[in-house]
């Protein structure tokens, strides 16, 4: 029997409306993959004062609070058939998360984009690019969703996720998105969108036609590549397109899920060697800080030691000597 691809979550929560809506959306996940669900809450420990008295109070007094509103998740959970273990922490609640990820052998967190600002309240929203960066596992960030007048709370919507964007640079890492990318798909019966995008290359009016011609070369090169990929998904028996835009690469991809009305972006949070590495991870922070959507980022995918791959790990040099100008 196929092991699931996600069989524990853990759901950081401050509470927030922004963490409700995330909460919504570990219970989507676990219930496809009858997944394991932890939640965590961690209470950001207070700058020093010199009433330690009043201090300690004040810790006392959040706590007792916190542990009141861990009660009602949980009891929430359980009116869902999502039974879970909640966790009270007192610390950094970035390293409280990944710490928590590690011991639970979490395959998978969840957390809201924006958080409570109050210290005593858990900083989720500030310590989600931390948690993306280090997080042992990929990590799900879920914007708190704009409510219209008339409909119901953003976060008493239900949650589907029907289309997914996947943006790549053919590197390792972004190939090992993209699989996570058509296996999430698979398990949702969902669609998958394949991009790639070419940053513009300034040059001037003297560079000749020669330029021009290389660059149409270039995005035909590429168009083929994902083409390529295409193939392997739609041979796991996925609706796949493919999709090559040009411009800032953030900036594409946002568009981009917008155009398909994309319900989630799966990407990899590193690149090719060198300067590209670091420029796709700021890529994926520009994503992270705009989207509209849940965007889930994978640095370190957690497959199965039998796990049978669709997409392959690396793409031939024959393949990859293209651009010199690379995007996300």
């Amino acid at each position: 029997m196929t092991r699931p691809l996600i069989t524990r979550i853990l759901l950081a929560t401050d509470f927030s409306e922004g963490a409700v809506c995330a909460q919504n959306y570990a219970v989507y996940l676990a219930s496809h993959w009858g997944a394991t669900l932890d939640v965590l809450h961690a209470i950001e420990a207070p700058h020093r004062s010199s009433d330690e008295v009043e201090s300690l109070a004040a810790v006392m007094q959040v706590r007792a609070e916190a542990a009141r509103r861990l009660t009602e998740v949980r009891d929430d959970l359980v009116r869902r058939g999502m039974p879970a273990k909640v966790r009270l922490v007192l610390g950094n609640p970035a390293e409280h998360i990944g710490l928590a990820a590690k011991d639970k052998g979490a395959e998978l967190i969840v957390l809201g984009v924006q958080g409570r600002t109050n210290l005593l309240c858990g900083l989720i929203g500030s310590t989600t690019e931390r948690v993306v960066k280090e997080g042992p596992c990929p990590v799900l960030a879920v914007p708190g969703m704009p409510e219209a007048a008339g409909e119901s709370s953003a976060a008493q919507r239900p949650v589907e996720i029907r289309q997914i964007l996947a943006p790549l640079d053919f590197s390792s890492p972004s190939l090992d998105a993209l699989e996570y990318a058509v296996q999430l798909a698979n398990g949702l019966g969902a669609g998958v969108t394949l991009m790639h995008v070419l940053e513009p290359v300034p040059y001037d009016l003297d560079c000749g036609l020669g330029v021009i011609e290389q660059e149409a070369q270039k995005r035909d090169h590429w168009n083929k590549q994902l083409a390529e990929l295409r193939t392997f998904a739609t041979s796991f028996g996925l609706a796949a397109d493919v999709e090559i835009a040009g411009g800032i690469a953030s900036d594409a991809i946002l568009a981009s899920a917008l155009r398909h009305r994309s319900d989630l972006i799966v990407m990899g949070t590193h690149g090719r060697s060198g300067r590209s590495a670091a420029r796709f991870g700021s890529v994926a922070d520009a994503v992270l800080r705009r989207a509209t959507c849940p965007v889930l980022t994978v640095k370190t995918p957690k497959f199965a030691p039998d796990h049978r791959r669709v997409v392959p790990r690396t793409m031939s040099e024959t393949d990859l000597k293209g651009a010199q100008h690379e995007p996300a």
